[in-house]
């Protein structure tokens, strides 16, 4: 009865080691098994939509955030130490433009969950974003800028048939821009399986970036993801433009992480009313 008593105990002990080693630990979408900081928790007043869809339909509160954080990191000057080596050798320490000039683009497939109301830790984030994506840089002119969002938003309005294509719809930050869906995308090159690169540009019209006269001459730092940097999705603007810009870089920084410094730093671990709805950066007519 001891022993049998004795092997019980290993195997309620075996049992919570195995919960604990599984609970610190996600599986990405790629495969990689990331380890979780399990001492990271904040709070969320509200519900942030991401789940069934909403950021490839609209402009979601989740979209706001996840925005917010990519564009604090780069004006706040946090960015500037998660240059790659080569780059700091190549004199990019900072960037190009000023916080007016800054904007962030994140495209709604890549958030996957919803945020619940309540405490929540490192898992919701992975979760939200199951990919190891890193924060980078785009350099482009305002008239490019405005193609990449016109072909981001080529698959609205949503439908199930159009689900897949709506995956390159982009929340943002520091910018407010119009989609007008009662005129035709007009498809030119096919780009990937399920999207077009714009023949001309008639759908999006940016009305205002961080306060000011949208330029379509101007510069502007495009604050996204590598995937986005590398033409995924609807984003060959994006890469057309890195391209044309050696100074467009991907860094070390992963996003995820970029998402908890905002919310420790900026929020103080509490995502509150100003995040209870949409800001109202997109108008979809």
């Amino acid at each position: 009865m001891k022993n049998l008593k004795r092997i019980a105990l290993l195997a309620l002990c075996l049992s919570l080691v195995l919960t604990s080693a599984s609970a610190a630990t996600f599986t990405d979408a790629h495969g990689n098994v990331i380890e979780l900081d399990e001492t990271l928790e904040a709070y969320a007043s509200c519900p942030l939509q991401g789940a069934d869809d909403a950021a490839r339909k609209r402009e979601t509160n989740l979209g706001d955030l996840w925005a917010d954080a990519l564009r604090w990191f780069a004006v706040s000057g946090s960015i500037n130490a998660a240059f790659e080596e080569d780059d700091l050798t190549a004199g990019i320490t900072a960037l190009d433009v000023d916080a007016e000039h800054t904007v962030a683009l994140w495209n709604g497939g890549n958030l996957r969950a919803d945020i619940p109301e309540g405490k929540f830790g490192a898992e919701t984030l992975a979760q939200v974003l199951p990919y190891p994506n890193k924060v980078a840089v785009v350099y482009m002119t305002g008239a490019q800028l405005v193609e990449a969002l016109e072909a981001a938003s080529q698959g609205l309005p949503y439908t199930e048939e159009t689900a897949a294509t709506c995956a390159a719809f982009m929340q943002v930050s520091g910018l407010k821009y119009t989609v007008d869906t009662g005129k035709a995308y007009d498809k030119g090159e096919a780009y990937g399986d399920n999207w077009f690169k714009a023949a001309s540009l008639s759908r999006v019209t940016v009305t205002e970036v961080n306060g000011q006269p949208f330029d379509a001459e101007a510069v502007y730092a495009v604050i996204t993801s590598n995937a986005n940097f590398n033409g995924m999705d609807s984003s060959y603007m994006f890469k057309e433009a890195a391209q044309l810009n050696e100074r467009s870089t991907i860094t070390t920084a992963v996003v995820r992480d970029v998402v908890w410094q905002y919310l420790s730093e900026v929020l103080n671990n509490v995502i509150g009313e100003d995040y209870a709805a949409p800001q109202g950066r997109i108008t979809i007519e």
